[in-house]
């Protein structure tokens, strides 16, 4: 998450908490913000793919970027709502993805080794 992220996060946060309140219900609101942006994203993508024949192609793929970005402040904003850092939490993650390959790797390779004609 770089600095620019991080600040439009932080004032999202402090806009909510003043405007809203930061309660338990203020919480829930915004994870579910995060399915609302993911609807976007998906009713862009239909949009790209043209899969409404009444509409036909109606975005790009740039928009559905642009959508997604969407998905992941909304839910960096949710993160920071719960009290954590985002980028900590962002960055916890994808070393628990790195692991899963990892190991995934490392199995591959050696059930390939294991089956491998001798």
């Amino acid at each position: 998450m770089d600095e620019t992220s991080r600040r439009a996060v932080d004032a999202a946060v402090r806009w909510l908490d003043t405007h809203h309140g930061s309660g338990p219900q203020q919480q829930t609101m915004r994870i579910l913000k995060v399915t609302e942006e993911a609807g976007e994203a998906a009713s862009a993508w239909i949009g790209v793919q043209g899969q409404n024949p009444r509409k036909g192609v109606t975005h790009t793929p740039r928009e559905v970027a642009d959508e997604l970005a969407d998905v992941a402040l909304a839910a960096f904003v949710a993160i920071r709502s719960l009290g954590f850092d985002p980028a900590e939490v962002l960055s916890a993650k994808a070393a628990k993805v790195l692991d899963r390959m990892a190991a995934h790797q490392a199995l591959t390779t050696q059930r390939g080794q294991d089956t491998a004609p001798r």
